[in-house]
């Protein structure tokens, strides 16, 4: 296991209720170093945080790692299949993104630019 990806293993469990659940996939392409994340969907939660905040910063820590080892490293989490999430709400109650209050939204995390 490359060093990329254990860092992310080893931040991920320390944050999640169920480490035992994290998985990680590793492809190296032409646009550089994918690191998919793969968590327990209760825990989705904690692996994004606040408004998107843990997410963002694995993905900076993890930019420096791999500029540590040339090389340009991304990081996904996998959404799994039917996993649906209830839109945002702005101050007027009207939902963000085109979903329906109902808990409609087609959104996805990587729709919220994480």
């Amino acid at each position: 296991m490359e060093r990329d990806q254990e860092f992310v293993e080893y931040v991920i469990k320390a944050i999640v209720n169920k480490p035992e659940d994290v998985k990680t996939e590793r492809t190296v392409d032409e646009r550089g170093v994918l690191i998919t994340l793969h968590v327990n969907p209760e825990d989705m939660g904690y692996v994004i945080g606040r408004q998107g905040q843990t997410a963002r910063s694995v993905r900076t820590l993890l930019k420096i790692v791999g500029a540590k080892n040339d090389a340009r490293v991304n990081f996904k989490i996998h959404e799994p299949e039917g996993s649906r999430r209830p839109p945002r709400m702005r101050e007027e109650g009207e939902a963000v993104g085109g979903g329906s209050p109902s808990g409609d939204s087609e959104a996805s995390v990587d729709d919220l630019g994480i």
